[in-house]
């Protein structure tokens, strides 16, 4: 009775063994290498597909998803002969699966080897200093570099990054000295350049006030001069007009008569004067002879009316 049940219990344990050798499903992003007889037979893409029984065998799976090597840490010697040691990432993408499985026999260990050398070879071209400021030159030369070579490998490098450059602790305290008297000098010459800038500020200000206290003085000068002028023109004009018009009523009817009434009168004013300001008083030979006084101011007048018609 067991041996009626045996059989189709092999039957189907064969059969589901061979579906599992057969039936093959490959993921989304991915390629399988299929080898006939030891022999390479297809690269299978995603997807489900059946192999020969016993025949065909996958024999290499490959991710085409890009892919991150980690670069170790390496000793690299610069141009001035300084030791560093460097470490980095590189970025890659397997673009033929076959290449990838006949083309070498470890791609990922040959793009990180490639790519280590590569960069000891570009460090060795650079001082110190440059290293730290060219990361991006040395990043696309290992990447130049690497990516020639890996074409026959069926992969593409995308691009490398360094993560860390160490010095040695002698050369970072060096460097840290140089830096730190760089940032001195630097604060040093900013304090000179503010002090002789805040000075000729200072001076220019000087000179600007000096300037314009001597150009109100000259124009006050100036409005002075110009006031005296027109005060002395003011007067000479009314002492002339007054002048025409004392010669004017001269030459009326009766001015005579009223000029000696005036100065008459003006002459007996002023002694009155003479009089309350002093104690000492010096009087004319003959205080009576006021008629006299006033003839010869009158003839004085006379002659210069004579003066002016002759002119």
């Amino acid at each position: 009775m067991m041996e009626n049940y045996l059989i189709p219990l092999v039957l189907v344990a064969l059969l589901v063994y061979t579906l599992y050798r057969t039936a093959v499903v490959v993921p989304q992003r991915s390629e399988y290498i299929v080898e006939r007889l030891g022999k390479y037979n297809s690269t299978l893409s995603a997807g489900l597909h059946f192999l020969v029984p016993f025949i065909d065998v996958v024999a290499y799976r490959r991710s085409l998803k890009e892919e991150v090597l980690d670069i170790g840490s390496q000793d690299c010697i610069t141009s001035d002969n300084v030791l560093v040691s460097v470490d980095g990432v590189l970025y890659i993408q397997v673009f033929d699966a076959r290449l990838t499985a006949y083309g070498i026999e470890n791609y990922k260990f040959a793009a990180s080897q490639l790519a280590q050398t590569s960069l000891r070879s570009a460090i060795g071209r650079l001082e110190l200093d440059k290293t730290f400021e060219e990361r991006e030159a040395l990043n696309s030369r290992v990447v130049e570099a690497v990516d020639e070579a890996s074409q026959n490998w069926g992969v593409k490098v995308l691009r490398y990054e360094i993560r860390d450059i160490r010095p040695p602790i002698s050369v970072m305290e060096a460097m840290e000295k140089q830096m730190r008297a760089e940032r001195e000098k630097r604060a040093e010459i900013a304090i000179s350049e503010g002090d002789r800038q805040s000075r000729i500020n200072r001076a220019e200000g000087l000179m600007t006030e000096s300037i314009r206290i001597s150009e109100g003085e000259k124009q006050k000068l100036i409005n002075e001069a110009e006031g005296n002028a027109r005060e002395i023109e003011l007067i000479a004009s009314a002492t002339a007009k007054g002048l025409r018009d004392i010669a004017h009523v001269l030459n009326e009817q009766g001015g005579e008569t009223a000029a000696r009434l005036r100065v008459a009168e003006h002459y007996i004013q002023q002694f009155g004067h003479l009089a309350k300001e002093g104690n000492s008083l010096i009087l004319p030979a003959d205080l009576g002879n006021v008629a006299g006084v006033v003839a010869t101011a009158m003839s004085a007048l006379d002659q210069q009316k004579k003066t002016d018609k002759a002119g």
